[in-house]
């Protein structure tokens, strides 16, 4: 596993194991699975696992397995909690006890405020003496580093690093996200005052794997160089010097492994122009295809109306980016197999635009979904499955 230091000098791999989609049964995370996933990672020299307090299931995961296989001492655990639940400080040690106790450890490595996409944010929590409670933190041992996770764009993302002396910052950065959210400029300017940069969403939820158009897929296949769209991918992330870590969403034992080669194999300054070339190309065949940009990440759920709201958009994006049988058919999987309600149960509440990282209008996007996916294809699928319902 290749390394690269923190603002202290902590070696930190190049491959960090984010904890937010750990595989799942009904609801539950599948435990055997996910530890046996955790510690070939960690026995490969992942050493940096990435969770949050409204993850469901899973701090208290990896809280589990670090104690359960006596590792603690040997990992860094980033956690993140969301400035809007912090209203006081003592509501924030109560958060930050919780969180301790699900981790089953009496610190935290990277303490993160999750989702700081307006420098407003960071204000609020200045009213509440948030940086006189930062130091009381460090100083006692209890959180080891600072810093956010951001969804934004780079002017305000900038304005957030400047405002206060911050250890590390996590941005959602790819080939795709280039020059949008905290973009490339964003990771520059970090860098540029000492700040590590960690990444998130390297393959958009796995859009750049799972939902690439045709074009896509053949400009991969006739370039030069020869690797998987999830290899050139992170490729494209580890060939800057300025990101420290990149966070993979891993659930499988496949992806674990794989990961852990191209982590292994991958240099700074390794892509050629030819290769930056053929990236672009990919990326214009994306947008060509791509109706919206939701990147799978589930802030926007659950829904009232009991909607799917990123499976819908899975769908949706697939009649274009694949064809529009399989858009549909993957469309009746999501609503009457998995027994969610169809994009046409939207009421417009807009509770879901609240929390979107990516700032979609979902509202106007399930109305174009709707029209796309609910015709009379979806109407004969749902018609028979009806039909089979009762009989049985």
């Amino acid at each position: 596993m290749k390394y690269r230091e923190d603002k202290y000098g902590n070696q930190l791999s190049v491959l960090g194991f984010g904890c937010m989609r750990f595989k799942k049964k009904l609801g539950r995370i599948q435990m055997e699975e996910t530890e046996k996933q955790v510690m070939n990672a960690f026995r490969n020299g992942v050493n940096y696992f990435d969770t949050a307090f409204i993850y469901p299931g899973s701090e208290a995961a990896i809280g589990e397995i670090f104690e359960k296989n006596n590792i603690r001492d040997k990992v860094f655990i980033a956690t993140k909690l969301p400035p809007q639940m912090m209203r006081t400080t003592e509501i924030l040690d109560k958060l930050l006890g919780e969180q301790l106790k699900r981790l089953r450890t009496d610190y935290v490595d990277f303490f993160l405020f999750h989702m700081m996409g307006d420098i407003k944010l960071w204000e609020r929590l200045q009213s509440i003496g948030i940086e006189k409670w930062i130091e009381e933190k460090r100083a006692s041992g209890v959180i080891r580093q600072f810093g956010f996770s951001f969804h934004g764009n780079s002017e305000m993302f900038c304005r957030i690093v400047d405002a206060y002396d911050w250890d590390m910052c996590l941005i959602q950065y790819n080939y795709m996200d280039e020059h949008t959210q905290a973009g490339r400029k964003g990771l520059q300017h970090a860098h540029a005052k000492g700040i590590p940069v960690m990444i998130m969403e390297p393959l958009r939820g796995g859009k750049l794997v799972n939902d690439l158009p045709a074009d896509a897929k053949r400009i991969f296949s006739e370039h030069t160089v020869q690797h998987t769209p999830a290899q050139w991918a992170l490729r494209w992330l580890w060939n800057q010097p300025e990101v420290t870590v990149v966070l993979s969403g891993m659930n499988s034992d496949e992806m674990v492994q794989d990961n852990i080669n191209t982590a292994n194999t991958t240099e700074i300054g390794e892509l050629t122009k030819q290769d930056e070339a053929m990236l672009r190309s990919v990326v214009n065949s994306i947008n060509a295809k791509m109706k919206v940009g939701c990147t799978g990440c589930g802030y926007c759920m659950p829904c009232p109306q009991n909607i799917n709201i990123s499976g819908t958009f899975s769908a949706y994006n697939r009649c274009f980016t694949d064809n529009r049988f399989k858009g549909i058919k993957e469309y009746a999987k999501c609503t009457v197999k998995e027994k969610h309600a169809p994009a046409s149960a939207c009421i417009g509440c807009g509770k879901c635009e609240q929390h979107c990282p990516q700032g979609i209008e979902i509202r106007k996007q399930l109305k174009e979904a709707e029209k796309e996916l609910e015709g009379s294809a979806y109407k004969a699928v749902c018609a028979v499955a009806s039909a089979f319902g009762k009989k049985k």
